[in-house]
């Protein structure tokens, strides 16, 4: 299963990714994530409890800034892994549309990792899923 809210078709809003990164906690997780953890690895490296941790990875996961994937063990034991889904986000202010008179605006634009090909067909795997 992988949960991937950077492949949403909507993005998300300016205030979703500036509340997320607002938090201090939210932001060490996003720094500790050089490779793959679950919420317990994280937990434990970011010193956090893992009551919180698992609420700022659902809130950085809603504001597109993480993915979640999970490994699937014969033992049924499942592990959720998380990642960062970007390579860097630009918030932008700009003059809003021209001559509207509506004041400035705030955007928020991704960069975003090529797909590795396992990736690829995970979401290969779960769109066939979803048509059948």
């Amino acid at each position: 299963m992988v949960r991937d809210p950077s492949r949403d078709p909507e993005p998300p809003s300016v205030d979703e990714v500036l509340d997320a990164l607002a938090d201090d906690a939210a932001r060490r997780i996003v720094a500790a994530l050089t490779e793959p953890k679950t919420a317990s690895e994280l937990s434990e490296e970011c010193d956090i409890p893992l009551s919180t941790t698992y609420r700022k990875l659902e809130l950085l996961t809603d504001a597109s800034l993480l993915s979640e994937s999970t490994d699937i063990r014969r033992d049924g034991q499942h592990t959720t892994r998380y990642s960062v889904s970007f390579d860097a986000v630009t918030v932008s202010v700009d003059d809003g549309a021209e001559g509207d008179g509506d004041g400035r605006e705030f955007d928020v634009e991704f960069s975003r990792p090529e797909r590795t090909r396992d990736e690829r067909l995970a979401d290969l795997w779960s769109e066939l899923r979803e048509e059948t």
